[in-house]
């Protein structure tokens, strides 16, 4: 761009005779009163600096070059960077730590090019790589380990062709790829490899993708696991299902979400809520920054149920629900997702005598409980099957008041006793002493069997620790009930002391009185120690003839005291059939 001359333009000499010549008032006069124009300065010339930028600028980076780039600008994911060419290259910002939240515009990072993608910009790594152009700066990258820049040429027997400056040949598992179509897209494209072989003699080279994609997501993960923040929601991909969980990828991070922090409700198999690949939203629950483990968590996004368990259950209110779990001690339901509560064994069945749990309810049944307990602080609600039906022991005491006679089958023989079924529910426990009244029993099972049906009287009721005594010996016919059925109060009977202190009478085989003291015949004061009384054998032979019945000899004006043998006649003063007790006194 130039500018035009005009046609009479001052040389350099007529200016120094101009400012030499004096300046006359006239002239001083004739000039005009503004002030002389500047000289404009000289316009940009843009097409220069067009045409120096693209000097600068117009030769294009080759891949592996180190260059220095500084930061444009920051966006969501990735870094602009200013390389010094035409184009600015992008670097992703996972490749810093923190998720380069420390990164700014200014800054300045050293970086290499890879190669261009899709947008036309030009792709970095923080990675140093190589673009080796002899073997000598081969030997240099296999010795320190560089990655190199290739292009993969085709597809051969085994694995691949790639040109690094020289034919080199790349194993089929360590390509980075699986698939054939895969393997058929990677010809023609540049990639990043590191020499695993080299024999400069024979012109052997191997090289290795795979592990420069590994060490490339390593650093990429370890940077973005700094960025993590425990209680932080993110977004995240199901990579693999285990018994005890899921690992979800979360940005090249794998974190376990465990399967009791998958749902406030109990779930038995990951593969039963999830399926590989399939994306949801988690929160990280811890962040161990020694084992670089990561604690995930799904329920947590979704409000607790057991803070507001307690407005919508109560004591005694009756609920349903599903059986989710059975085990020996008892069964717990799932009253909603997330709030459980258990049914024990014990408050199953009033009547049955369960051994477990399974023999009254099954996994998956719906089955309506009663509340017994709640305590939401310790998560934690006591259900109730029995209660749901009536109970057999209210209505006990009037259906079987003491005295009266029921019947039933044995369901258990302990050493103390037999337990005998009254009713559904309802038992009753038979002592050993009162199953038969004639001998004393070693063991129940002497006469007794599990299922027998036997007939017994009620002795007491406990309703409130729900027992019963019973008796089975009280309804067996014995001497005494026969000698008591034969008598009457006022007969005089015969019988023999068998004790003194208190005094016992014998009337017969197996039947004792109380002996009453009277005045003829009570003892009037303590008597001395002395020889056991000569029995009166005539008197002794007449009592014997009478079989122990009717009315003895008339006694003596003045009755000998009570004395141990002795055979007297007395009066019958009490006969009580319900107790079998008889009383009598001297005559």
């Amino acid at each position: 761009m130039t500018n035009e001359t005009p046609e009479t333009q001052p040389t350099p000499e007529d200016d120094r005779n101009i400012a030499s010549e004096p300046v006359t008032e006239s002239a001083a006069q004739a000039a005009p009163e503004t002030a002389p124009e500047p000289t404009p300065e000289p316009a940009e010339d843009f097409g220069e600096l067009l045409a120096q930028f693209e000097k600068t600028h117009a030769r294009a980076p080759q891949p592996g070059q180190q260059v220095q780039g500084t930061v444009i600008s920051v966006s969501a994911e990735q870094l602009f960077l200013d390389i010094g060419f035409k184009i600015e290259g992008v670097l992703p910002r996972s490749a810093f730590e923190n998720n380069a939240e420390a990164i700014k515009p200014g800054d300045t990072v050293p970086v290499s090019v890879t190669g261009r993608n899709e947008e036309g910009y030009y792709t970095l790594t923080r990675f140093r790589v190589a673009q080796p152009r002899d073997w000598s700066a081969m030997e240099q990258a296999f010795e320190q380990k560089l990655a190199v820049v290739g292009t993969v040429t085709g597809v051969v027997k085994g694995g691949f062709n790639v040109d690094i400056g020289v034919r080199a040949f790349m194993p089929a598992s360590r390509s980075g790829v699986r698939e054939a179509a895969e393997m058929e897209a990677l010809v023609g494209q540049q990639i990043n490899c590191r020499i695993t072989k080299l024999d400069v003699t024979d012109e052997d080279v191997v090289v290795d993708r795979r592990v420069v994609l590994e060490e490339q997501a390593r650093s990429a993960a370890q940077a973005h696991f700094g960025s993590l923040k425990e209680g932080e929601v993110v977004t995240g991909t199901v990579r693999t299902l285990m018994s005890y969980g899921a690992f979800v990828d979360i940005g090249g991070v794998d974190g376990l979400l465990h399967i009791s922090d998958i749902a406030w409700s109990r779930v038995n198999k990951p593969d039963d809520v999830f399926s590989a690949g399939q994306e949801l939203q988690v929160r990280i629950l811890k962040i161990d920054p020694d084992t670089k483990k990561i604690s995930l968590g799904l329920k947590q996004l979704l409000p607790e149920p057991w803070e507001t368990a307690p407005q919508r259950y109560q004591l005694n209110q009756r609920v349903r629900g599903r059986v989710t779990r059975v085990a020996e001690f008892g069964a717990f339901v799932e009253l909603e997702p997330g709030v459980e509560g258990l049914i024990h064994i014990s408050e199953m069945s009033w009547s049955k005598k369960l051994r477990i749990a399974s023999d009254i309810v099954k996994p998956g049944e719906v089955v309506e409980a009663v509340i017994l307990g709640i305590k939401p602080e310790e998560r934690r609600i006591s259900l109730g099957l029995k209660q749901t039906l009536s109970d057999p022991w209210s209505e006990v005491t009037r259906r079987y008041p003491v005295g009266s006679q029921v019947e039933g089958p044995v369901t258990k023989l302990m050493g103390f006793g037999a337990f005998v079924q009254i009713a559904e529910g309802v038992e009753g426990l038979v002592h050993i002493s009162e199953i038969v009244p004639d001998r004393r029993l070693n063991h129940p099972s002497d006469v007794l069997r599990a299922g027998q049906v036997v007939k017994a009287q009620v002795l007491a009721i406990d309703t409130e620790k729900r027992q019963m005594k019973l008796s089975m010996k009280q309804l067996v016919p014995t001497s005494i009930d026969e000698y008591i059925a034969e008598h009457k109060v006022g007969d005089r009977v015969s019988g023999r002391v068998v004790e003194e202190s208190p005094a016992l009478a014998e009337l017969g085989e197996g039947i004792r009185a109380a002996c009453r003291a009277s005045g003829a015949g009570a003892k009037s004061a303590p008597q001395p120690a002395a020889q056991p009384a000569k029995a009166d054998l005539s008197s002794l032979s007449s009592m014997l003839q009478a079989r122990w019945k009717g009315s003895a000899p008339a006694a003596a004006s003045a009755p000998e005291p009570l004395q141990l043998g002795q055979v007297r006649t007395f009066r019958i003063v009490k006969l009580d059939p319900d107790t079998k007790s008889i009383e009598v006194e001297v005559a």
